[in-house]
């Protein structure tokens, strides 16, 4: 199954984009990028990465059942078949993505990508765990018609990397382009929280279906990014279960058992009895106040070699890289997951973060060594200390609960 991980081949490219934007964005001074929120964004994605080899674990067993059992036709991929392959993953993901915004758990799972509050490359990296597992309950069909899993689950990877290329704000419009697909100009709208915004544009390849379907809207007035009840943290784990804990606590409220059931399934922010009625107040760019907490002094640096610490255990998840046992994953997910949530107490100067960060080196230095089985010199060892020793170091002294705090630009 890793051979065949698409997402281990789009990794890299996505990096190089992201790249290029950050140095454009250098060169130009354009401030299109915050460094706190790209981090958190980082963070997200290298943690729901994780999921990607469980989600096609579940691709594999159930529509490789339907196909075997159930198809309509045998479909060998060529380049018709591709473009067929394609269209069929974009038509239905349209569906998923507008219900993603008018059902109260599917926007649960879907709002940690809208909750950032700028738009980048980075920003389409900020995908939701939740939602990850959720597209797939729909691409089934797709089985049935005769396309093999494998087929759509690469596809489902190349679709949302053509996603990805639309959360920039360097691309203008497209002129006779914008007739038919979707570009930068459309999606950053899709993002949008005016008024005339919300919930439009949903088409990932073609904005076609947008059009048939009445969810169109173009772009005139300057977009406002974000949500209307932020998660207000970087922690990836906040980030990705904060709406599913507002549902949560709205059931808790509610007096009747029917109401506790159906609140999940209403339209996006029905609110049941028992909790106040809350009036939407347009966000403009006048009134927008963005999410930015005190974060530890002399943290940048660090965190930019973390993030590539993490990169490294992340490819040591999905990837054969490092010929990691299944158990070595599961291991190495963790240690991601404890090393991404730890960058988010670093971005709040969290008193919590001196003591789970010097923990988190010890343990991660000993997994990977183990792991590894790096008990002779070699440079991946010496590395390997050097970074953690690196680590250990600064922590201690620019992360004590007492450390220096600085507001980001």
């Amino acid at each position: 199954m890793q051979e065949t991980n698409i997402y281990t081949y789009l990794t890299p490219i996505a990096l190089f984009f992201v790249l290029l934007e950050v140095g454009l964005c250098i060169v130009y001074k354009r401030e299109y990028i915050s460094f706190p929120e790209a981090i958190a964004n980082f963070g997200t994605a290298l943690g729901n990465q994780t999921v990607n080899v469980l989600v096609a674990a579940g691709v594999y067993v159930v529509y490789g059942y339907l196909w075997e059992n159930y198809r309509l036709f045998t479909i060998e991929m060529n380049w018709w078949s591709f473009i067929l392959l394609l269209l069929g993953v974009d038509f239905i993901f349209y569906w998923v993505h507008r219900w993603g915004h008018a059902i109260n758990i599917m926007w649960a799972a879907h709002s940690p990508h809208h909750s950032a509050e700028e738009m980048n490359f980075m920003v389409a990296l900020r995908a939701s765990v939740t939602q990850r597992f959720c597209s797939f309950l729909f691409f089934w069909p797709l089985a049935l018609i005769g396309f093999q899993p494998l087929h759509i689950y690469m596809m489902s990877g190349i679709h949302l990397f053509i996603a990805f290329l639309h959360h920039t704000e360097w691309i203008g419009k497209l002129g006779w382009f914008e007739k038919y697909f979707t570009t930068p100009s459309h999606h950053r709208v899709h993002h949008g929280v005016n008024f005339p915004y919300l919930d439009k544009n949903f088409g990932e390849f073609l904005i076609i279906w947008d059009k048939m379907f009445g969810s169109f809207a173009e772009e005139k007035e300057k977009v406002v990014y974000g949500i209307y009840d932020h998660p207000k943290s970087w922690n990836p784990v906040r980030i990705n279960f904060h709406y599913f804990i507002v549902l949560w606590k709205y059931a808790m409220a509610t007096p009747e058992l029917w109401d506790k059931i159906r609140l999940w399934f209403m339209p996006a922010g029905w609110r049941p009895p028992g909790v106040e009625p809350k009036e939407l107040v347009e966000i403009t760019t006048e009134n927008q106040i963005r999410f930015r907490p005190a974060m530890f002094e002399n943290s940048k640096f660090y965190l930019i070699v973390q993030f590539v610490v993490g990169v490294f255990l992340m490819l040591g998840v999905i990837s054969n890289l490092l010929a990691w046992t299944t158990a070595e994953r599961w291991a190495g997910a963790t240690l991601l997951w404890w090393h991404i949530i730890n960058w988010s107490g670093i971005l709040e100067a969290k008193p919590w973060l001196w003591i789970s960060e010097n923990l988190r080196i010890v343990v991660t230095a000993a997994a990977v060594i183990a792991f590894n089985e790096l008990y002779q010199p070699s440079g991946l060892l010496f590395l390997l200390i050097g970074v953690s020793a690196y680590s250990f170091v600064w922590t201690n002294l620019y992360f004590r609960p007492a450390s220096p705090k600085l507001l980001p630009a």
